[in-house]
């Protein structure tokens, strides 16, 4: 059974930097793209980043030249580093999981996701 579960999210000052995991189970990342996407209150879901099945990694724009995301292959967890935050990243960040080999994964519909867990920006 496919399962996702975030961890590492809380509380920062601005220009801080967090550093999160999803641990994935019940599935391997050479058939997945997997996502981080983020939830403030009030707002629509918004895509953050992704990296494919073959290691291309992708961003939006308010994520660029701040985060990262990357895979740990060995112990089937994606990590998503944010440096430089800002109060507007205050949300609930959540994994995402989809079935694809294809090189690019921006714009799928990820089908399995994690709990999600809470990043807070605030002096």
């Amino acid at each position: 059974q496919l399962q996702l579960v975030e961890s590492g999210g809380g509380s920062v000052q601005p220009g801080g930097s967090l550093r999160l995991s999803c641990a994935a189970s019940g599935i391997t990342f050479d058939s997945y793209a997997m996502g981080w996407f983020r939830q403030a209150p009030g707002k629509e879901r918004e895509y953050v980043a992704c990296i494919s099945a073959v290691d291309n990694t992708y961003y939006a724009d308010s994520a660029k030249g701040r985060f990262t995301i990357s895979k740990d292959n060995a112990k089937n967890t994606v990590h998503l580093q944010m440096n430089s935050l800002r109060p507007e990243g205050t949300a609930v960040y959540y994994c995402a999981a989809v079935q694809t080999t294809y090189r690019h994964c921006p714009g799928y519909i990820y089908k399995h996701w994690g709990q999600g867990t809470q990043v807070t920006v605030s002096s």
